[in-house]
């Protein structure tokens, strides 16, 4: 039998635990007497008026505590009407109807509630019987908190921000997220020094309750989160890994930037990068470009750098001493090959040259030579095209040219030569797909 109390508010931010209590030391008769569930034993202790009130096990429940949990309304019906104390608190501030609401014991809950228990009974976390109920998605209990007076607005942390939709949310209990939609206020849809659900649905990984927030006119955009220090909900689908939820994101109508990108770098999620390119991201562009060179450290250019340049990335603003001092000899002599490397601004002549005359860089014997006529023409239809029909094979594969020609436009030899091998496209748009590689 339990003895005590297991409070878990394992919610964005927070994590409280009332551990088991599992000495007997201490604890009162009659509280021993309702844990075992001897009917005849409480109604004999109680006729001589054994004390039912106070602490009376090691993390200060008293017998209705115990009995809420095991549920026994005929023993608490006995103990209420003997003076027991319905809004007792133990050490963590949780009452006798806390502790139906946690564990879903609806009829405990029910009496408690029509013998006029505090419906919106903080714990010393400040979390609710209806925040704990929509954790733990009892959809019953949260109901019956609801019609009898519950309130789905009251802050349920220190922060001032949780509540339990958010719980809910995280938690996926997507039944009684139905339930608290329709009651919730939406001040914390956008509202600034607010946290939006559509954040709490993401960080727990849970699909179909983020789709439900978002059919709902959630937001997808929600508001900038320093608390968890995210721009947006798609900050966090990237820093979590949950990348099947970036496409529901975007269905209903978040706005991609290069920053995105450059989050996807940060966090070594190339298949997400990718399929951002193949969603027509922005390109970074300006000082923007200063981030993307900071993971050349990382060594994992041929992950992203050739779907950059395949988009239609202006390789010239790469060219500068960070990029072409960079310890990796491949990446520079990739870079070339999406340039008319004899019409180099002299800056970036002299830096090729100064690099390969004090370190080890080689460069590629063709780069010494005038480019082949194939290759000009290969730049100069790719300028011609919109960067959203170069970031996919269908545009390109429909062009009235010999599939040998189209594999040329699209760099096959290239890529061939620095053993870079072309994600399939149709293979990384399936969601889980997506979501696989970046766990």
């Amino acid at each position: 039998m339990i003895s005590g109390c297991r409070y878990t508010g394992d919610v964005i931010g927070r994590s409280v635990v009332a551990p088991r209590c599992s000495r007997v030391t201490g604890l009162l008769v009659i509280f021993l007497a309702v844990e075992s569930g001897c009917d005849a034993v409480v109604k004999l202790l109680l006729r001589y008026k054994a004390n039912v009130n106070g602490p009376q096990s090691c993390s200060g429940w008293n017998p209705l505590h115990q009995a809420s949990l095991m549920e026994r309304t005929d023993l608490m019906q006995l103990l209420l009407e003997n003076g027991v104390d319905k809004e007792s608190r133990d050490d963590f501030g949780i009452t006798p109807l806390f502790i139906a609401a946690q564990y879903g014991k609806y009829g405990s809950l029910e009496l408690l509630l029509s013998q006029g228990a505090d419906v919106n009974c903080q714990a010393k976390d400040k979390a609710t019987p209806l925040f704990i109920a929509a954790q733990e998605g009892h959809e019953k209990c949260a109901e019956l908190l609801l019609s009898t007076g519950a309130d789905p607005n009251l802050y349920c942390n220190d922060d001032g921000w949780q509540l339990p939709i958010h719980a809910a949310a995280q938690m996926g209990q997507s039944k009684v997220l139905e339930m608290l939609m329709s009651v919730t206020e939406r001040v914390h849809n956008t509202g600034r020094d607010q946290v939006s659900p559509v954040y709490s649905a993401v960080y727990g990984g849970h699909v179909q309750c983020l789709d439900m927030l978002l059919s709902g006119d959630y937001s997808p955009e929600a508001q900038e989160c320093p608390l968890f220090e995210c721009k947006t909900p798609m900050c966090m689908v990237i820093q979590r890994g949950h990348s099947v939820m970036a496409p529901l994101l975007l269905k209903y109508g978040f706005q991609l930037s290069s920053f995105y990108l450059q989050s996807c770098l940060e966090y070594n999620n190339f298949p997400l990068f990718r399929y951002f390119l193949r969603q027509y991201c922005p390109l970074p562009s300006g000082e923007e470009l200063n981030a993307f060179k900071q993971q050349l450290s990382k060594n994992h250019y041929k992950e992203w750098l050739p779907y950059l340049l395949l988009a239609g990335l202006d390789p010239a603003p790469l060219l500068d001493a960070t990029w072409i001092r960079s310890d990796n000899n491949d990446l520079v002599n990739f870079t070339l090959e999406f340039t008319n490397w004899k019409r180099l601004s002299v800056d970036v002549e002299m830096l090729l040259s100064t690099h390969a005359e004090h370190f080890t860089w080689i460069s590629h014997k063709r780069f010494a030579s005038l480019p082949s006529l194939t290759h000009l023409c290969r730049l100069k239809i790719r300028s011609l095209l919109k960067s959203e029909h170069l970031r996919s094979n269908k545009y390109i594969s429909q062009l009235p040219l010999p599939v040998c020609l189209q594999d040329y436009l699209q760099y096959s030899d290239v890529l061939h030569h620095y053993g870079i091998a072309r994600k399939d496209d149709s293979h990384e748009d399936n969601l889980e797909n997506i979501s696989q590689a970046s766990d």
